[in-house]
């Protein structure tokens, strides 16, 4: 095709001349998702009928959003394919359906988000690994806990980064990219899992570094290099980024069309990241559920029938003190400042520990497992009476039936111990499962660390259905790209008003899931990509 000659090195060139100076991939990545958000506030924006990515008039260039332009164009904004000078010469733009430059975009991405990456890698490498005045504040063993395998990693992203730089410099048009996420997943990404497993020794390591060590980081992350940012942010790295790359291949099946090789290496993909994901979240799991259940079981004193804690099939869901309602419901006993008395409830995924705090231990009052709990809302009765419910243990360590009755603190802790309690009770709004497109849905309009066994952490752009709302704050969701259910503040979101919006988020989601399910047992295989020695290009 004409376009395909003489134009590779001029696509090269205006590659490595993209300016302002190179994203770090922290700033990429927000930058990506702020995008995403305002894409979809546009998309609810516009009159019926009118699709996002809609012909500029008189211009005869299909092009995104507006908006989207506005913020790519800007200072602080990324690069698109089509701006690149290479495409514009070539005419492209007036000869491609508008779907398809939509995935040449999503294919771009994947490569320029790579290629920040592995920026902010090597500034990890040479600005924080390789430093000598870092290097000598910690022993070789100390060095080792706090950067695992990183170089490994490393290795991994170059690989694969320069397998994509070939094939972009092959043409202009991108024939596809996810036949070399599938292969690179397959034969390269395994060191993802062991260096995010390792991060429960990484971050133990962070905080407990000497003086000196302390001082050193000071310093290097005062230096105008990292941008403000911190060490801490540059160790994560790695799983954000596989986490990142399941989901731009996620939005590329969502654009690919159904029965086409794209679609197909799409699904191997998403497969392999998905397990690779899977297999570094249960790994993390795994260790911080360990630890926590030894430190739990350190504070337990059993007057009586004791309860072996740690196994490896439990883990912590809830923890907190509420207040247990003593003796009767007189008038005498409710204006009595004993009418509560606190108790301490440990809550896992198959027991319930009814506890006393004494200093820093806690002595075991009643235990009963999951399956066995049953809770009841009560009607609100007042001051007294307020953020209270009934919990029944059906059969309890004396393998007889008893009522509790507990207050919370607020209307939201009540709902969140009633639905850790009893997980099968019903949701006010439907689950994602349901497909109903007149659910509530959400979306995440900044990121969020859970700081709770209960509640999700969120990535910004993130969409999820909605289960529960509390009139104090609070929400409970359920995420449409991995189905992972939590409580987060409801500041932190924004709800999508839209119903075509809404309806398009559930089938792009059911998609990816028939997609998975109708893949099953498919194993990504070497595609025969070869790695050459090139220079990277890093923009």
């Amino acid at each position: 095709m004409p376009w395909k000659t003489g134009l590779q090195e001029q696509l090269k060139l205006s590659l490595l001349s993209f300016d302002p100076p190179a994203f770090l991939y922290q700033e990429y990545r927000d930058t990506s998702k702020q995008q995403e958000i305002e894409q979809r506030r546009q998309r609810e924006n516009l009159s019926p009928g009118v699709k996002a990515g809609s012909v500029v008039a008189g211009s005869g260039v299909i092009s995104p959003p507006v908006l989207q332009l506005q913020l790519r164009n800007s200072a602080q904004s990324l690069s698109l394919w089509q701006n690149l000078e290479a495409v514009q010469a070539s005419g492209l733009l007036t000869q491609l359906p508008h779907k398809e430059i939509i995935m040449q975009e999503a294919m771009f991405e994947l490569v320029t988000s790579e290629a920040s990456y592995y920026k902010s890698l090597e500034i990890l490498e040479t600005h924080f690994l390789r430093n000598p005045v870092l290097i000598n504040t910690l022993s070789q063993s100390d060095m080792h806990f706090l950067f695992s395998n990183i170089e490994e990693v490393m290795k991994a992203s170059e690989r694969f980064l320069m397998d994509l730089e070939h094939r972009i410099e092959e043409s202009i048009l991108i024939s596809d990219v996810c036949d070399i996420v599938c292969y690179h997943a397959v034969e390269h990404f395994s060191v993802f899992i062991k260096y995010v497993i390792n991060q429960v020794y990484q971050e133990k390591n962070y905080r407990q570094g000497n003086q000196a060590f302390r001082e050193a980081m000071a310093a290097l992350e005062n230096h105008p290099r990292v941008r403000g940012l911190s060490f801490t942010s540059f160790l994560i790295l790695p799983f954000q980024r596989i986490t990142r790359l399941k989901l731009l291949v996620q939005n590329i099946l969502k654009k690919a069309e159904e029965n086409t090789d794209r679609e197909a290496n799409a699904i191997k993909a998403h497969q392999q990241l998905e397990q690779i994901v899977k297999e570094c979240n249960e790994g993390v799991r795994k260790m911080s559920r360990t630890e926590e259940l030894i430190s739990i079981e350190k504070t337990l004193e059993f007057k009586s029938k004791s309860v072996p804690i740690i196994s490896h099939s439990r883990w912590l869901l809830k923890k907190g003190e509420v207040q247990l309602m003593a003796g009767p419901k007189s008038t005498r006993t409710m204006r009595s400042r004993k009418l509560y008395q606190p108790v301490y409830l440990f809550l896992f995924n198959n027991l319930l520990l009814v506890t006393k705090r004494s200093g820093d231990k806690f002595q075991v009052l009643d235990s009963c497992t999951r399956a066995m709990l049953r809770t009841e809302d009560l009607e609100d009765q007042g001051q007294l009476l307020a953020s209270v419910f009934n919990l029944r243990l059906l059969e309890n360590q004396e393998e007889r039936p008893v009522s509790y009755m507990l207050k919370t603190s607020s209307m939201s802790d009540k709902l969140r111990w009633m639905c850790a309690l009893t997980p099968n009770r019903r949701t006010r709004f439907m689950s994602t499962s349901a497909h109903q497109p007149d659910s509530p849905q959400v979306q995440c309009i900044q990121s969020y660390s859970s700081q709770e066994p209960d509640e999700l952490s969120t990535e910004m752009a993130d969409i999820l259905n909605l289960l529960e709302r509390t009139d104090d704050g609070w929400m409970m969701g359920e995420r449409l790209h991995d189905g992972e259910r939590g409580w987060f503040p409801s500041r932190i979101v924004e709800e999508i008003q839209s119903k075509e919006v809404r309806a398009q988020n559930l089938r792009e989601a059911f998609r990816i899931q028939q997609a998975h399910e109708s893949g099953a047992g498919q194993t990504g295989g070497r595609s025969g990509l070869r790695t050459r020695n090139r220079n990277m290009l890093i923009f």
